[in-house]
């Protein structure tokens, strides 16, 4: 009885706990909706609330200019964390209705309004904007393709997606510029239709142009017009160009082979749940126009410091010490900032006296390609030794660059520096030299030019040990090189072959994607985003497949696999589960309301991918 007590007041404990701390956090009720819409598309508006509502205190906006097909449907979830002894937790609230929009214009989804604990909150109006598209049938119809026009089979999956269904563009930022002036393509993807991922990507080699991609980080999925219609748009690949030569150059087109996923009527009815639906995948080839940039080339009378360099710079030089012994060290600093083409400055030219010993140009950079150019700074660093004293005026570094801009060129210099070379101390200079000789200067400085010091005093020479060359230890260091040479090569053949087997890495590989991607839908599916969440599923199954039977995504289906899982001697139960769960998969993502539970799918996909790895490795 004890034990019983204690644990209700634990309980008791921690579900207060977890409502003070709901409670302190700041309520949010916010409003989400697509920004651009088709005339007569189904979509969503869901409103978003963080924290428990008082009873029957949600007043929903009149939705004026909308037609309500369903709706509201209330989804919610508690999840709770504990990091390092600290307990945290969130609720959220998500009412959900099903509207679409019959005239075109842009409408407005107005203020919802929700009481917690007797204070009221309202959510930001939304604009709408509804387009209406070439050719698409009026009235609650909708297109063609997903009413009454049903094929059955492949064959009516394929008349189901249209020409214009997926695009690839290729967008360029300017139509001329000077040679050497970057401009930025993008290539961008726009889809009417589900897509279960992409083959044969293939990017121009940008002949003409010097490219550095853009790293754009995780795609970014927008809605947008194009051509009278809507289409759900993202960035596939950016590119900076750097034109290398003057004239009319040609972006060849990008293309790649699209699969499209269509859900068809199937043939055969059930009795008892009614006409089911499969899901095909069809093969789209698309690839993006061909797009011509002028290059004007730079205008004649360049000064001669100028190198290529064209954009906008700055020059900051760090001078030496105006004062230094002879045969010391020293070194000349110049640092060249700024945005253009960066990558191509070539290290100024520095006019150092005869009598000045100058060695090899360093080169610290710090480059970053943003959209704009290629940002950052390159500093050269130019070290010399003074072998004779006196007095020496060392000439400013000029650097010339091209701004597209003014479409002039601009010259930077350093500040001019005096220095004096003072007699070397350690006796290897020009007072040692000038002793008992009777030498000038002027012979002193050009003794410098070609001959180097020689070490004065008594040589202190020691006779050598037996030379190590054809001795034990030579012969058996050059046994170990071999043997460590041979094994590595023949690692390396091991490793070639295995890499030219495609089918044996995706093979490999299969397993890590599908836990990649199962990392991604459990994201959605803590984030209550369902839709998200079951096409993620669908991906890492059908890909798993895919990479694990060296199937290609276009001739993926439920037969196939099976097939696939017999041959192996995967059990039956195994294949069964496979259909059963992407046929959850497939009704949930389609279905308006939560028939399937988020976490039973992840769980039992998981378990399947784990269970089919142990089998086919037995």
């Amino acid at each position: 009885m004890r034990n019983f007590v204690a644990r209700i007041t634990c309980l008791l404990l921690l579900a207060a706990g977890t409502f003070s701390a709901s409670g302190a956090e700041k309520v949010t009720f916010e409003a989400s909706s697509p920004l651009v819409v088709a005339v007569g598309e189904m979509f969503r508006v869901e409103f978003t609330l963080n924290t428990h509502p008082d009873d029957k205190t949600f007043r929903a906006p009149s939705f004026e200019g909308f037609e309500v097909l369903a709706g509201p449907s209330l989804s919610e979830g508690t999840t709770m964390q504990v990091v390092n002894g600290t307990r945290t937790s969130s609720y959220q609230l998500v009412i959900t209705y099903v509207v679409r929009v019959q005239a075109e214009g842009t409408v407005t989804v107005g203020a919802a309004e929700v009481e917690v604990d007797g204070k009221a909150y309202r959510t930001q109006p939304l604009a709408i904007e509804a387009v209406k598209e070439p050719g698409a049938a009026a009235g609650p119809g909708g297109n063609a393709g997903a009413g009454g026009d049903q094929r059955h089979g492949e064959a009516g999956a394929k008349r189901q997606v249209a020409d214009d269904d997926i695009l690839l563009r290729a967008v360029v930022s300017r139509a001329s510029v000077f040679k050497g002036e970057p401009l930025r393509v993008t290539f961008k993807l726009y889809e009417r239709v589900p897509v279960a991922g992409y083959n044969d990507v293939k990017f121009p080699s940008f002949n003409g142009f010097w490219a550095q991609e853009l790293d754009q980080g995780t795609p970014r999925r927008q809605r947008e017009t194009f051509n009278g219609k809507v289409y759900e748009s993202f960035v596939a690949r950016e590119f900076l160009l750097y034109p290398q030569q003057a004239g009319r150059l040609t972006i060849d087109p990008a293309e790649l082979t699209a699969v499209a996923q269509v859900v068809v009527q199937s043939r055969n009815i059930d009795p008892f749940f009614g006409p089911s639906h499969e899901v095909y995948n069809v093969p789209c080839k698309v690839h993006s126009q061909r797009a011509e940039v002028e290059v004007l080339p730079l205008p004649a009378g360049a000064p001669e410091s100028f190198s290529g360099a064209v954009g906008r710079f700055t020059l900051e030089a760090t001078l030496p010490p105006d004062r230094l012994a002879a045969n010391s060290a020293a070194t000349y600093t110049v640092k060249i900032a700024g945005t253009g083409n960066l990558t191509f400055v070539q290290a100024p030219r520095l006019a150092l006296p005869g009598s000045f010993e100058q060695y090899n140009v360093k080169t610290i950079e710090s480059i970053n390609p943003t959209a704009s150019g290629i940002t950052g700074y390159r500093q050269f660093e130019y070290p010399f030794i003074a072998r004779a004293e006196g007095s020496y005026d060392l000439e400013p570094v000029e650097f010339t660059y091209f701004d597209p801009a003014q479409k002039r060129y601009e010259t930077l210099r350093s500040k001019p520096l005096a220095i004096e070379i003072t007699p070397d101390g350690s006796g290897g200079g020009e007072a040692v030299v000038v002793q008992g000789r009777g030498m000038s200067k002027e012979e002193v400085r050009l003794l410098g030019q070609d001959i180097r010091f020689i070490r004065l005093g008594t040589p202190r020479l020691r006779p050598e040990r037996t030379p190590f060359l054809f001795s034990g230890g030579y012969w058996a260091i050059l046994g170990a090189i071999l043997a460590a040479f041979g094994t590595a090569y023949a690692l390396l053949r091991k490793r070639i072959r295995e890499s030219q087997n495609v089918a044996l890495v995706r093979g490999r590989r299969a397993n890590k994607v599908a836990v990649q991607r199962f990392r991604t839908a459990r994201k959605y599916m803590e984030e209550e985003n369902r839709h998200a969440f079951y096409e993620e599923m669908l991906r890492a199954l059908w890909g798993y497949m895919s990479d694990r039977f060296n199937i290609p995504v276009a001739n993926l289906t439920k037969e196939n696999v099976r097939e696939e899982l017999h041959k192996r001697g995967a059990e039956a139960d195994l294949q069964q589960r496979f259909t059963a769960i992407i046929t959850r998969c497939d009704e949930a993502q389609y279905a308006p309301v939560a028939t399937v539970r988020m976490s039973e799918v992840y769980t039992e996909g998981v378990d399947l991918v784990s269970r089919i790895e142990g089998a086919i490795k037995r």
